[in-house]
């Protein structure tokens, strides 16, 4: 190689000292960025484009392209979104140290474009979104004390006790009118389940946070309750959509697929509708109805400004936004896991008879009765957490990670959905399995569906009471079975919270030891 130089410096002297100024940047450049490296000591992270980052790598699920990134880099990653930094975290030891160590360092949230909602004098951030600080505090602490303790969700367990019984009246008479004038013994009637569980979800929230339902009979304002209906629907819809215009500013402005601007108008509407809402509790006698929304007027008398309007529409929006979808899901990924496991669902339904009966519905102060139902739900949360990357948090400040310095203003991405797949924790990591939490088995084991930390979710009482009620009366009711005998398909689809990518069809119909309490409804 030194002898080919050579000849070439004899021939061509311009060529041969173009090559050693070449070999001279590339080495410069690189002592450069090894000494920045070495200086910041980031961690280990794929090769970068301009303007994109690392958003070239990404194929939906985002949680799954995330996995992969971290198998060939390692259990903490950096990255770049566009221009934003950062960091993916895929080992419970590290996310540990994140929500312990560095909880607070790591407590504001990523500002994100098209989660911006308004209600045209002040920004909407509620629970899940604001940064760390007073406000955050205040509703945080309204939240958890006021609206869902263990007290007032006692206080409210009749609202969601009434629409799951009438989410299993309306599905006896919906099998009763199909099978109506058929001769022998009627059989099985196909049923798509997420749009039921997406609908009760709703009424559930609705009327828990404002004494209105949205689905079903005795529905007031039809046209209202329609738009109302439409605007949350579109909001799931839209947060599958791609949020890459969140991350390259020139996107950004264009906007050419109209994601921002469509997340922008629905965020006007919801803060509209809520609005309207609070209106209708403040004028209706609020004293007397048992909704969020009526108690929190009634504080506001006592102190308007800790309980102002702007803190009443950001405390209803994170309830309802945060556990419409998220309960649905759950109940959908339960039932197609026992649908795939009929053993499950018979040894959960024998249970239920044991400790319940067949004399009335099952209810919440029933589940304590029920291990193996609450075992189950477990499972499903382990494989299905509602949140596979949780909900981003942002640093406050520089902080040191696994030995590694991250820069301030970093997102930080746990994916708790990777962890609670680890083979490390959990023996056959991806199998549906509920005994494994049967006896005290998992103690131990961790999983962190509802995040942890400061910004733990606090509806997780409220979560884990609506979806056991729901499991629990549809194994009561119902016999199940698959469209056919293929097994259901456990594809996961786009979206912050964790959807079926293919709605559940399933077969059902009424178990025989429960038609007369159904037909009492």
């Amino acid at each position: 190689m030194i002898k080919q130089l050579l000849n070439l410096s004899k021939s061509n002297s311009f060529a041969f000292q173009s090559i050693l100024l070449s070999i001279a940047l590339l080495v410069f450049v690189k002592f450069i960025l090894s000494s920045t490296t070495n200086k910041k000591k980031l961690p280990p992270s794929p090769l970068a484009l301009p303007f994109i980052g690392h958003l070239y790598l990404f194929k939906k699920p985002l949680h799954h392209a995330l996995a992969r990134i971290s198998q060939k880099y390692g259990p903490i990653t950096f990255l770049r979104f566009g221009p934003r930094p950062v960091l993916v975290i895929s080992s419970k030891l590290l996310a540990e140290e994140c929500f312990t160590t560095h909880d607070l360092a790591l407590a504001n949230r990523p500002r994100l474009p098209s989660a911006k909602r308004t209600n045209g004098k002040v920004e909407i951030l509620g629970i899940g979104g604001a940064n760390y600080g007073p406000f955050w505090r205040s509703v945080r602490r309204i939240a958890a004390v006021e609206l869902l303790s263990a007290q007032r969700l006692h206080a409210s367990s009749d609202v969601r006790a009434k629409e799951v019984q009438d989410m299993a009246r309306r599905l006896f008479m919906s099998w009763k009118t199909y099978f109506l004038g058929s001769k022998g013994s009627a059989g099985f009637k196909k049923i798509e389940l997420k749009t039921n569980l997406f609908e009760l979800s709703l009424n559930v929230l609705m009327t828990t946070i404002a004494g209105k339902r949205f689905y079903g009979d005795n529905i007031d304002d039809l046209e209202e309750t329609k738009r109302f209906r439409e605007a949350v629907e579109e909001h799931f819809a839209l947060s599958g959509a791609s949020n890459i215009e969140d991350f390259v500013p020139v996107l950004r402005f264009l906007d050419l697929n109209g994601v921002i601007k469509k997340k922008l108008h629905l965020a006007k509407q919801q803060v509209e509708m809520i609005s309207k809402l609070i209106e209708e509790n403040r004028t209706s006698c609020a004293e007397t109805k048992n909704t969020m929304i009526a108690h929190l007027l009634e504080l506001q008398k006592k102190d308007p400004e800790g309980y102002n309007d702007h803190i009443i529409q950001s405390i209803s929006l994170s309830i309802l936004l945060a556990g419409t979808d998220t309960s649905a899901n759950t109940v959908e990924w339960a039932m197609a896991n026992l649908l795939n496991n009929p053993e499950v669902i018979k040894k959960a339904a024998a249970e239920i008879d044991e400790h319940v009966g067949n004399e009335r519905l099952i209810e919440e102060s029933d589940m304590t009765q029920v291990p193996y139902l609450q075992c189950i739900l477990s499972e499903v949360l382990r494989l299905y957490p509602g949140g596979p990357l949780l909900i981003p948090r942002e640093s406050r400040e520089d902080v040191n990670i696994g030995g590694y310095n991250i820069p301030s203003k970093t997102m930080v991405l746990v994916n708790v959905y990777d962890i609670h797949r680890d083979p490390d924790i959990w023996e056959e990591p991806k199998k549906f399995k509920p005994e494994r939490f049967e006896n005290g088995k998992a103690e131990g084991k961790w999983m962190i569906p509802f995040g942890m930390g400061r910004r733990r979710c606090p509806g997780e009482g409220l979560a884990m009471r609506e979806v056991g009620l729901i499991l629990g009366t549809l194994i009561q009711c119902f016999d199940w079975e698959r469209t056919g005998d293929e097994l259901v398909d456990l594809t996961e689809g786009s979206g912050l919270t964790l959807p079926k990518a293919v709605p559940l069809e399933a077969m059902y119909r009424p178990r025989e030891a429960m038609i007369k309490v159904l037909s009492e409804l």
